[in-house]
């Protein structure tokens, strides 16, 4: 399902913090969003999914308007993955997952085979089988962030938000964590909508960036195109420069404030 976004705009009180926003989400692609801190990301993450409904303009799902859905329909459609999460301390990796699937049980249905596979799926996609009967406050950081990310597996959603989903992360775990994002999106056609903070993996892991500074659109288009030096020092206030590894891929290396 294509995904768009037109002329959003969100105020908390008298601050606006975003204006006038209109971009679109390719269907089965990746896409980015990046800026400062403050810029009205995680903002505009929310209002995709109707997490936050104080907004004006449209958001649309194949051009239909997503407000005329409700949310029990979109949820069955996206699925967010926030960056403040918390569960009973007691819910076991499997548990966890199996909450994904509430948005497609009827009101007093029990556990289906199919909420069954799904979860299995999602188990098996983010390296989990094993630790299915597992606390989730026993593991790890990294194992901890992939039970969440099941758990918006087992949802089984046609797109997928995720919120700064590497923050906090070791590279190891970080790298675990993408290489998911783009396993589903290439294999399943899962389109990914994704807020990042780090530029290089906006660069290497997504096929669209969309860049939001001041609560505005600044600029969208290929992340090669976008994340240049000269854009990112713009962005970001940030001298930078454009260096290759070892396997030819461009990265972006901030230098100095």
């Amino acid at each position: 399902m294509n995904l768009s976004v037109e002329n959003i705009c969100v105020k908390f009180g008298e601050k606006e913090i975003l204006r006038g926003v209109t971009c679109n989400f390719p269907k089965k692609k990746r896409t980015a969003i990046i800026g400062p801190n403050g810029a009205g990301k995680s903002t505009l993450l929310k209002v995709l999914c109707l997490l936050n409904e104080n907004f004006s303009g449209r958001v649309t799902l194949d051009g239909g308007d997503i407000r005329e859905l409700g949310r029990k329909k979109v949820s069955q459609v996206i699925a967010i993955l926030p960056q403040e999460k918390d569960a009973p301390q007691d819910t076991t990796v499997r548990q966890l997952a199996s909450f994904g699937r509430f948005p497609h049980r009827k009101f007093f249905g029990g556990t289906t085979a199919e909420d069954t596979r799904a979860v299995d799926w999602a188990l098996d996609v983010t390296k989990l089988k094993n630790f299915e009967d597992r606390q989730v406050a026993s593991l790890s950081g990294g194992e901890r962030q992939r039970a969440w990310l099941a758990m918006t597996l087992a949802q089984q959603p046609k797109i997928l938000l995720l919120d700064e989903p590497t923050t906090y992360l070791d590279i190891a775990h970080q790298l675990d964590v993408m290489e998911i994002i783009s396993h589903v999106n290439k294999n399943f056609g899962m389109t990914i909508v994704m807020v990042l903070h780090d530029i290089n993996h906006a660069r290497i892991y997504s096929d669209e960036v969309v860049v939001v500074k001041g609560g505005e659109i600044f600029a969208t288009g290929e992340p090669k195109k976008i994340l240049t030096a000269a854009t990112v020092e713009k962005i970001f206030d940030v001298r930078a420069d454009v260096f290759k590894n070892s396997d030819g891929v461009e990265m972006v290396i901030p230098l100095r404030a």
